[in-house]
């Protein structure tokens, strides 16, 4: 965000301000542990906290100001100090995103998706920023909360944003694509993560289409040639539709390689080929980058800049990251997991080369409902396929083990938690040997890589 003058900001937001109106405000903090000297704090409420209580400590902290919606807190507030009050934070909070949006001249790609959507951000923030100044969404901002603050993390003199969307329950995604306002939209599939709010993957594609019916008619909607719900999200926009994938569509891709450090793959586009990589394995994230691919070329991108930008990016948090631990190759997938992306990594996983076994640990996942032992079992017969060893991890993945086992996978263990999978991990694994690590966040997967390593 350009510097705002506190005035500016409450006056954006629909606030009272209180004290000196004066003080320029250039980023806003949710948080008092990371707070920075002259942040706006934002005093938001949640299930388990409220950020009014902590509007005192943020000052103290150094906060050029707070924007609070308790006017209570203003007694405990040190003397001196500046505030915007609101009725209601969040509200304000999606007031100024959509204030400053108005403000900003830049072209907006929107990304949503069951699952992939962070990947296909960093591809495709990497291949516009071969002709352009891009923000895009840190980490997974992509909330009621997040998308706001992304938005507010832009500035005048950005020429490109591109901006994740996501969602848990029905009717979450619209609001949130009118303050994005794309001028791209790309979908990346259509699962069953959120099966347990949503109910069908039916009712997921229709939440979905309402990032691309937000898309004018001069715009341009990306989408995955061979997902099966492509031509239902077709229907729901006005813009013009590209579609990518292996076999058909716009931008595809052949003679996808597994290598140690990624995979390598022939990129073809506008009657060109070219020899791309990524620092990434997977065919699932070939899939990501193409998506990417198609809206650099819309933007005037040449084939070559995409394949160049393709090979920089470095994926982080949890998301298939390498990592060597006393000579095992252990891909970190820690971050989040449904059916989809655990069986596309144990896929991957297959096809990575190994001078050993292949392990999968495998943990639970989650939102899943009335459809959770069916997707367990999916992915259990996904690793009777693709690995040697199986470890699953907790009595959620009772359902995973068991399949496995079913289809051929004699060496399949059960665990109760992380600890037991890493005492086990490291029992099994040798030199040489290949290891996958996965779950959903609340299976806290990551632990079991940590224990292993110390």
């Amino acid at each position: 965000m350009n510097a705002l003058s506190l005035q500016e900001v409450g006056e954006m937001c629909g606030g009272s301000v209180l004290g000196d109106a004066r003080p320029l405000i250039r980023t806003i903090s949710k948080d008092t542990r990371t707070l920075q000297a002259g942040d706006l704090y934002l005093a938001l409420r949640g299930p388990q906290h409220d950020g009014n209580a902590h509007a005192a400590k943020a000052i103290e902290g150094g906060a050029a100001a707070v924007l609070i919606d308790d006017p209570s807190v203003l007694d405990r507030l040190p003397k001196g100090f500046s505030a915007i009050v609101v009725p209601d934070a969040l509200v304000a909070l999606q007031r100024l995103a959509a204030s400053w949006r108005d403000r900003l001249e830049l072209k907006v790609v929107g990304i949503t998706g069951s699952s992939g959507k962070t990947s296909t951000k960093e591809f495709a923030a990497a291949v516009l920023s071969a002709r352009y100044q891009v923000v895009k969404t840190a980490g997974n901002l992509n909330n009621h909360i997040g998308v706001p603050l992304s938005i507010l993390q832009a500035s005048t003199s950005d020429d490109a944003a591109v901006w994740e969307i996501g969602m848990n329950h029905p009717g979450e995604i619209a609001p949130l694509a009118a303050l994005v306002r794309p001028d791209f939209a790309i979908i990346t599939n259509i699962g069953v993560a959120h099966l347990e709010h949503m109910g069908s993957r039916e009712a997921i594609a229709d939440e979905k289409s309402a990032l691309v019916e937000a898309v004018s008619a001069e715009g341009v909607v990306v989408l995955p040639a061979e997902d099966e719900f492509v031509d239902r999200l077709a229907a729901r926009t006005r813009a013009q539709v590209i579609r990518v994938g292996f076999s058909q569509g716009a931008v595809t891709a052949s003679e996808i390689h597994m290598t140690a450090d990624g995979c390598r793959f022939l990129l073809h586009a506008d009657g060109e080929t070219l020899a791309a990589r990524l620092a990434v394995p997977g065919r699932h994230m070939v899939a990501n980058a193409l998506l990417a691919v198609a809206v650099g070329l819309e933007l005037g991108v040449s084939l070559e800049e995409c394949g160049e930008a393709l090979a920089t990016v470095r994926l982080t948090g949890g998301r298939l990251a390498r990592r060597q631990i006393r000579g095992i190759t252990v891909w970190d997938d820690t971050y989040n997991a449904n059916p989809d992306s655990m069986e596309a990594a144990l896929q991957t996983l297959g096809a990575l080369p190994a001078g050993g076994r292949r392990i999968a640990v495998l943990g639970a996942m989650g939102e899943l409902g009335s459809h959770a032992g069916e997707g367990y079992r999916r992915v259990g017969r996904a690793a009777a396929q693709s690995a040697h060893t199986l470890i699953a991890v907790g009595a959620e993945t009772g359902a995973l083990h068991e399949s496995a086992r079913e289809a051929g996978l004699d060496e399949a263990h059960l665990v109760g938690d992380v600890e037991e999978a890493a005492d086990l991990l490291r029992s099994l694994a040798r030199e040489g040997d290949v290891v996958l690590v996965k779950g959903s966040r609340g299976a806290a997967m990551e632990r079991v890589i940590k224990t292993f390593e110390n």
